[in-house]
């Protein structure tokens, strides 16, 4: 196998790393080596064949792998724009790949840790508010298969804070519903259980009832299925939050898995759920990941104190 063969299998198999995220560090790799070869690419913008799609040779490559090397990669992508998420994400993919090749003895150490990563833009994450969720879940359902899943996976990920290649890669085996938890295997092979509000339980049995009677001959144990009985995958994901979504009041902004999972978060933390709760649910690996929520809070806290207190208010 080439080296993009080798590493996948390696985000894969060791890393237990989504799709996704294999192919945007295997990206990052490539950018790397076409900017330091960037003056010996042919001009059409063919890649040589050598190295499963890599310029120059085993040996060259490993030597280019250096901290003042990897400054100037980072430079040259923020001058042509790249935001520094974008650069962060690069580096993580290039400091994995140099992890891999200390296993592999062929690397002394890994120099994107003596690289200084640009400062990103704090964004406060966007989320749905609770009276937008309860009007759209208040709303009329169809009795058809499809109308039922659809509106089974948004309340799953508004009522657990799943992430989106979660509730793709979910299957029956995971719900357990004696104890009223999911137990899964989510980011960095991390295994944590999450339990299921009784509401949602009620709806998600009736979901799987209509699943058995629809597909009763179906022979995979994926807990969601397509139209067609087949295993659902991640932009199906997207495809059903926002076909949900659109056009509905409150819902003005990005219609996305990773908002209801915001949501859902925002909606623990508003109600009184400590933060540590709150990071065992999501999957967080630290407590730094689920701080970001307080800040939602607080503006939501602002502006109810702009509007209440006599003092706040025009002419106060």
């Amino acid at each position: 196998m080439g080296w993009k063969e080798d590493f996948i299998d390696f985000l894969r198999v060791r890393k237990r790393y989504s799709p996704r995220t294999q192919e945007l560090y295997a990206d990052a790799i490539k950018r790397f080596y076409e900017y330091m070869y960037r003056d010996s690419l042919p001009a059409d913008g063919a890649e040589p064949a050598a190295g499963g799609g890599l310029p120059g040779t085993e040996e060259e490559r490993l030597k280019l792998l250096t901290a003042l090397n990897l400054r100037g990669f980072v430079a040259d992508g923020l001058e042509r724009g790249l935001n520094p998420e974008t650069m962060n994400l690069m580096l993580s993919g290039l400091s994995t790949y140099c992890n891999y090749l200390l296993k592999q003895n062929v690397l002394q150490s890994n120099p994107v840790k003596e690289i200084f990563r640009p400062k990103e833009k704090k964004r406060l994450p966007e989320f749905y508010t609770q009276d937008a969720m309860a009007e759209y879940l208040n709303r009329p359902v169809g009795d058809n298969y499809e109308d039922i899943r659809d509106r089974t996976i948004v309340m799953l990920i508004y009522g657990t804070g799943m992430r989106r290649a979660e509730v793709a890669g979910l299957t029956i085996n995971n719900l357990d519903i004696s104890r009223g938890i999911f137990k899964i295997v989510g980011k960095g092979n991390k295994e944590r259980e999450i339990p299921v509000i009784p509401s949602l339980l009620e709806n998600i049995l009736v979901y799987l009832q209509l699943r058995n009677k629809t597909f009763p001959q179906c022979e995979t144990d994926a807990f969601f299925l397509t139209n067609k009985g087949g295993e659902i995958y991640l932009k199906f994901v997207n495809d059903i939050v926002k076909k949900e979504l659109t056009g509905l009041k409150g819902f003005s902004g990005k219609k996305s898995p990773h908002v209801l999972r915001h949501s859902f978060a925002t909606a623990l933390l508003n109600n009184g759920a400590d933060l540590n709760s709150i990071k065992e649910v999501l999957g967080h690996s630290s407590l730094a990941a689920t701080q970001v929520y307080t800040h939602n809070s607080f503006e939501q806290l602002k502006k109810v104190y702009l509007t209440a207190h006599p003092r706040a208010k025009k002419g106060g």
